[in-house]
């Protein structure tokens, strides 16, 4: 913090340097447009200085890395220590498919399994459903059963290898499936290592990919971390997701507001369902997005940090320093992607990466070049691989913790965007916190004023998309390889469902079915009885439905 004296003395030398050395050039030559904003449409001033950041308490405000309130990283050796954990999101046709790309992925580095689900296994429907007719494998890999999991890691020993589901509704069911499969393997499930995503309230705010009511559907998450608590203590049950919040077009301010806010109620749902909050709080980890405003991601990180560890310590009454902590996953912007030039989305990603980097990310997912068109390819996914491990290997940027830490840009970011995620809490306190915001479309309506704000933007030409409404180039011809898919594939897998049907006990699953249904009537936790359901090889549209039958269905409200 600076004294009075110092402030006025940086003043004079601010005036005299405006004086003296910027308005002449300003005269001379004017700046290239009157107002520079961040990507959410911040004002961006032209020079930071330690006028900026003058109230700041280092030891209060920053603190140092692996130190409360954690602004500088979680751990006191950075990188250094351990590298990030180097992911690629995989998932595509049948299990055969994405096991041959998982196996693929691990040859060439990769340090996790991020699983991707088609839709109607996010949406909870067999694929021989005729709501899952078109659908099938196109966003990730079709499970409609423990057989599709058996072969999806067939090969893979899961007590070596830490994997990441994103899976929302039916994520109880899924990790059910995955449980199931650890067991067939001889993994005991307190071995197993991973990330359940299971964020259900970001569906209702951004994705739309839910099935029950918001009520039952957190009941099934308070179960999942109830569950996980007591038999799964390296499993992490949830990962309270900002990504799809920042792809449905949310500024990033508004990304770390609604992310922390979901994470703070599923705490609250914790502690009433009367756990111990230090005994499930260090499993919550998070997921962000890193879009294209380098600085401004780097600074929505460092306050992440920092407004968790101090919520978890004063509202929540946390004493374990783990539970302070916020770890996270990173994820390149998706939605940034062109489809013209998209050799170029290399760049795009490199830097989004580097962001994530030097925001202190726990894992890291780089994007591929060519997803704005396909699913990725094997030469696009090693080189978004050899992306992070560039990063990694020969940047210098993993050499010290928090490089960019003391910058008066950055921090100045970090404090504004602390502070906007703030004035949402209060604005959601007002509606009568999380659910009833998203019953009256609060989220949702702020969400799509951004997204058309830059849209706006974009379509004025005030904000330059490259390649797209700017240095485009008419005559492009798109020379780059795309994934094929197994043409049988579909066949194959309607085949595998109809022999399942045919070939299981279906007592034993008609036993496992109705129980479940029974634990879902009367409040029990529903994990040990998805488990049999799974055992049993009941598929994930029968499942679905016994729950669907007892918890209805959600349709969201028309917003006016």
């Amino acid at each position: 913090m600076l004294d009075d004296k110092a402030i006025q003395a940086l003043n004079d030398y601010q005036s005299q340097w405006e004086t003296e050395t910027l308005n002449p050039i300003l005269n001379k030559r004017p700046e290239r447009k009157a107002d520079f904003t961040s990507l959410s449409g911040k004002s961006v001033k032209r020079l930071y200085t330690p006028l900026d950041t003058a109230e700041m308490d280092y030891e209060h405000d920053l603190g140092n890395p692996g130190a409360f309130p954690y602004t500088r990283g979680i751990h006191a050796t950075g990188y250094r220590g351990k590298p990030w954990t180097m992911r690629i999101f995989a998932g595509f046709g049948t299990a055969e498919e994405t096991n041959a790309r998982y196996k693929y992925l691990i040859e060439q580095g990769n340090m996790g399994l991020s699983v991707a689900f088609d839709l109607p296994t996010l949406m909870g429907y067999d694929t021989d459903a005729p709501e899952a007719l078109g659908e099938f494998g196109k966003c990730g890999v079709a499970i409609s059963s423990l057989k599709d999991m058996e072969i999806l890691f067939d090969g893979i020993p899961l007590d070596k290898i830490s994997t990441s589901m994103t899976i929302n509704s039916p994520a109880p069911i899924i990790w059910a499936y995955y449980i199931a499969t650890a067991q067939k393997q001889g993994v005991p499930r307190e071995n197993l290592r991973g990330t359940l995503q299971n964020d259900i309230l970001k569906e209702y705010i951004a994705q739309k990919e839910y099935i029950f009511p918001p009520e039952p559907s957190m009941r099934l998450v308070t179960d999942t971390i109830e569950f996980a608590t007591e038999h799964m203590p390296q499993w992490n049950s949830i990962s309270v997701s900002g990504y799809h919040i920042r792809e449905a077009g949310s500024t990033a301010g508004q990304e770390l507001a609604f992310t922390l806010l979901d994470g703070m109620e599923y705490v609250r749902w914790g502690i009433e369902r009367g756990l111990d909050v230090d005994d499930f709080a260090p499993r919550i980890s998070f997921f962000f997005n890193a879009h294209n405003d380098f600085f401004e991601e780097i600074a929505k990180y460092r306050a992440a940090r920092r407004i968790w560890a101090k919520r978890m310590r004063e509202t929540f009454g946390a004493k374990n320093p783990r539970s302070w902590l916020m770890r996270f996953h990173t994820q390149t912007a998706g939605v940034s992607l062109t489809a013209q030039q998209p050799e170029i989305n290399l760049i795009r990603v490199a830097i989004q990466a580097l962001a994530g980097v030097l925001g202190g990310t726990q894992s890291l997912h780089t994007n591929s070049m060519d997803e704005a068109l396909a699913l990725p390819s094997e030469q696009a996914v090693t080189l978004a691989m050899r992306t992070q491990q560039i990063l990694l290997e020969e940047s210098g940027v993993a050499n010290t913790v928090d490089p960019l830490g003391g910058s008066y840009y950055l921090e100045t970011l970090t404090n504004e965007i602390e502070a906007e995620a703030y004035a949402y809490f209060q604005r959601v306190d007002d509606l009568g916190g999380v659910l009833p915001a998203i019953d009256a479309g609060f989220f949702q309506q702020e969400i799509s004023d951004a997204s058309y704000r830059h849209m706006r933007e974009v379509d004025s030409d005030e904000r330059v998309i490259v390649g797209v409404n700017k240095y485009a180039d008419p005559d492009e011809a798109v020379q780059i390889p795309i994934l094929q898919m197994d043409p049988q594939g579909y066949d194959r897998q309607l085949t595998r469902l109809e022999s399942l049907r045919l070939e299981r006990d279906n007592e034993k699953t008609s036993q496992s079915l109705s129980a479940l249904k029974q634990a879902c009537e009367n409040d029990d936790n529903v994990m040990p009885y998805l488990i049999d359901c799974a055992t049993a090889y009941a598929t994930l549209g029968e499942t679905v439905d016994v729950m669907r039958e007892v918890f209805g269905i959600y349709e969201e409200p028309l917003f006016i």
